[in-house]
């Protein structure tokens, strides 16, 4: 899979006005802009995972994406900005007052790679705290948690608990069937009121 130029400024600024614009298209129509990659240049159309987070206030007000990247990125990150704003189950609908307020920050995420591990202890002295994602899947549950929850939870064992009940299991669950993957991301962020939409 080729990688999107993420560390190129001009293209992390098209990404984030991308998702502002989307929110603020959410806002009057109840839909997520429709973006044609092909209006972005080649590093924006590469498939990729995505999450987008909002904050306000320093406070998390949605955070929505995906873990597989079959669509375009920045198409994803049109998508996953308005479902942040108006679909996450956690927290109310946004309101147009809280836009100019916002706080965006997009993580690309990079591949998935299996941990294999034999025991909890184990796969505790794999984990690497401040760069690991992790996915866990267990049957039919199914959690993640960004590198960036390790901010908030730099402990590894709150950490897999944290993510164990992400994914509707025990903390205490174990399974010589459960299954944990990794990933990193590239982050970047901006207010919305720092962008300077174009209308």
């Amino acid at each position: 899979m080729s990688e999107p130029n993420v560390n190129d400024p001009a293209h992390r600024q098209t990404l984030l006005k991308v998702a502002a614009r989307s929110i603020e298209h959410g806002l009057h129509h109840h839909r997520a802009s429709e973006v044609n990659p092909q209006d972005y240049p080649a590093e924006l159309q590469v498939n990729r995972a995505v999450f987008v987070t909002l904050t306000l206030d320093e406070m998390l007000r949605g955070c929505i994406g995906t873990l597989e990247s079959a669509r375009p990125l920045v198409g994803n990150v049109a998508q996953y900005a308005y479902a942040a704003a108006f679909t996450d189950p956690r927290f109310p609908q946004l309101r147009a007052n809280e836009f100019p307020l916002l706080n965006i920050q997009i993580s690309i995420l990079g591949e998935l790679e299996s941990i294999r591990f034999d025991s909890e202890a184990d796969l505790l002295n794999q984990i690497r705290p401040g760069l690991d994602g992790l996915l866990l899947e267990e049957g039919c549950h199914r959690g993640t948690l960004l590198p960036s929850v390790w901010e908030e939870i730099p402990d590894k064992k709150q950490f897999l608990q944290i993510l164990k009940r992400k994914a509707g299991l025990a903390t205490d669950y174990w399974s010589p069937h459960l299954r944990v993957r990794r990933y990193a991301t590239t982050c970047f962020e901006s207010a919305v009121a720092a962008l300077a939409i174009e209308h």
